[in-house]
């Protein structure tokens, strides 16, 4: 069985202005090095579906949802903070990043793909119950995370949060669900400025210092996340994945690597398969310096996928035997 590559030319219509991080770029960056790595030779490749409001509505108000829907401009952009805003297709880009990450569970529990990446946007860790705000509209993973919960049946869910932000919005979501358990870490002192102080028992929140680098990554994990996750025992793992911690990359400053992210997805996966029947979903979130971002998330997906990438052109085989659609076929 096969991992699932979930992504849509939809979510290359959002975009915020010419001189805007979060850049429908971020997709193609990260396609192309999977395309390039030979990763997606050994990936199911699905189109993202537009989420229902019946879906949105598990992580959040009918209300936001609709307001939202009513924000969309004819042209030009709608302005939802200083740093986010609307233009005529971000309201589907946000359906579609939201409904990959329900495609994805349903796929993944299912047992019709072993794990499954998103490569989405907008991304969703800052957009909470009713408010949307930090580039994010709908909570993707949230979203992902309920319908796994409410509609699969699913009792125990774990979010993991390495983003150089703090989620704010999964928080306030998801802090009085005791179905979930959230890890995270981010680096102090930056947007969204919370985090610090839990919001719920089920939080295990991690501030790094600047320029901590993957030792401070690794101590976080195994000392903080694993005993509470082993305690935990969660069914199934969903990874906000957010690769501005990279040293590279201006919004964040962390200093990690490409190896930094290839060993806690390493750590997630054992995880997964000692608890989790190795069912992961990871939504992208932030990543702003393109290259940075494409190698990272190629990591991350290398690990997740479990194939050796180095053998590109001599020795990988695909043994699924999954007939695929073309990728060009479905996407921008």
């Amino acid at each position: 069985m096969l991992p699932a590559y979930i992504s849509h030319a939809d979510c290359m219509r959002h975009e915020m202005g010419p001189m805007h991080p979060e850049s429908p770029d971020r997709i193609g960056a990260i396609r192309d090095m999977l395309l390039t790595k030979g990763l997606l030779d050994c990936m199911q490749i699905y189109d993202a579906p537009l989420a229902t409001e019946q879906q949105l509505a598990q992580a959040h108000s009918v209300l936001h949802i609709r307001t939202l829907a009513g924000m969309t401009p004819i042209e030009g952009y709608a302005h939802i903070d200083a740093d986010t805003s609307m233009n005529p297709g971000t309201y589907v880009a946000a359906l579609r990043a939201a409904g990959a990450a329900v495609l994805a569970a349903d796929l993944v529990i299912g047992g019709k793909a072993s794990s499954a990446f998103c490569n989405v946007r907008p991304p969703g860790h800052h957009a909470e119950t009713a408010a949307a705000g930090g580039f994010c509209f709908f909570n993707n993973v949230a979203v992902g995370i309920r319908h796994a919960l409410n509609v699969h049946g699913l009792a125990r869910v774990a979010l993991i949060d390495f983003d150089v932000h703090h989620a704010n919005g999964s928080e306030d979501i998801f802090h009085a669900d005791e179905r979930v358990l959230m890890c995270s870490i981010f680096g102090d002192q930056l947007y969204p400025y919370s985090g610090h102080f839990a919001r719920g028992k089920n939080m295990v929140n991690i501030p790094l210092p600047p320029r901590s680098g993957g030792e401070a990554l690794r101590a976080a994990v195994n000392d903080k996340w694993m005993p509470a996750l082993n305690a935990f025992k969660p069914e199934m793992i969903f990874i906000s994945a957010g690769f501005d911690g990279h040293r590279e990359d201006d919004m964040g400053n962390l200093c990690l690597v490409e190896r930094d992210y290839a060993w806690v997805t390493q750590r997630i996966v054992e995880l997964a398969g000692q608890h989790a029947a190795g069912r992961i979903v990871t939504c992208l979130e932030g990543g702003y310096a393109l290259s940075a971002l494409a190698r990272s998330a190629a990591a991350h997906v290398k690990v997740l996928a479990g194939v050796d990438v180095e053998l590109r052109y001599s020795r990988l085989v695909c043994t699924d035997s999954t007939r695929f659609r073309s990728f060009a076929d479905g996407h921008g």
